[in-house]
């Protein structure tokens, strides 16, 4: 395994700043915190060290691909985009604006992503046709799709993993957040998921399992690509939801918060270790 290029301190320096936006962009109007939360180390990582993707190549026929099809977690991406310098940082006070494009879910017309996404199961078909490209092309640049948990109740997911192994796409990476949670509900009390991984190597993945928040597991499982040779890869990374803010982790009515200023400003601190913050803003119920 080759040593990680970034230091570890400096990747969690990072995760944290975006945490912070994350937090920020939770406030008028809101956002789904605890998905991003989840995913913020996980999107850190791949953006920063193992993905040929920055500033000046995404436009670049080779560069490498990474399509988020749990769209709701786009805050973990903005605040990422931001701190690597794929979108200036004031863009993120527009959050929700009308006059640009940074809302719940990821729009093509900000530089960097690939794909609209929001509607779930979609975007692994989406990443599997460009694989698939990339293979006819002799190219070496590697697909990453996201997924989150729940969203593998959507029978695509499966449907994309069994057509990803039928055309050998070990350019290709399922990466699974897994924390747990789908809504305001826990996965395993809605429609039960596990053995997750039993079941990925059941349709034919190569497939690690490792913590999402742990940058070494992160670099020691993703130095491995491919798996194996002719096979998907399947990433599922164990994570928390709301993970960096204990007042909302793995909290179920917490999914999607709409915080007050003074709540934010609570949180932030909370972020650094401070007291945990009193919540009095109402909570988002689905049933």
């Amino acid at each position: 395994m080759q040593s990680l290029a970034i230091p570890i301190d400096q990747l969690e320096a990072t995760a944290l700043k975006v945490r912070e936006h994350i937090i920020k962009m939770s406030t008028d109007g809101g956002c789904f915190v605890g998905a991003s939360l989840s995913a913020a180390d996980l999107i850190v990582y791949l953006y920063s060290e193992f993905l040929n993707i920055n500033p000046n190549n995404l436009d670049d026929p080779d560069r490498d691909y990474l399509f988020l099809s749990k769209g709701h977690d786009v805050p973990a991406l903005y605040g990422t985009f931001a701190e690597l310098g794929l979108l200036e940082r004031d863009r993120l006070k527009n959050h929700l604006a009308l006059n640009d494009h940074i809302y719940w879910h990821p729009n093509t017309h900000i530089p960097g992503i690939e794909f609209h996404s929001g509607s779930l199961g979609h975007l692994p078909s989406v990443a599997i046709g460009v694989a698939m490209d990339i293979k006819i092309r002799g190219g070496k640049n590697k697909v990453i799709c996201i997924m989150g948990d729940g969203e593998l109740n959507e029978g695509t997911c499966w449907e994309a993993a069994l057509v990803a192994n039928a055309h050998k796409l070990d350019n290709l990476i399922f990466v699974i957040d897994r924390n747990h949670f789908q809504a305001n509900m826990p996965t395993e009390e809605l429609i039960p998921l596990e053995p997750l991984t039993d079941k990925f190597e059941a349709f034919g993945a190569a497939v690690k399992r490792i913590d999402g928040h742990n940058f070494e597991a992160l670099h020691e499982a993703f130095s491995a690509f491919p798996f194996e040779t002719g096979k998907l890869n399947v990433v599922i990374a164990d994570t928390v939801r709301g993970k960096g803010l204990p007042s909302i982790e793995r909290r179920a009515d917490r999914w999607f918060c709409n915080f007050n200023a003074e709540e934010v400003a609570s949180l932030l601190k909370e972020l650094h270790g401070e007291h945990l913050t009193n919540l009095t803003s109402e909570t988002l119920v689905v049933r």
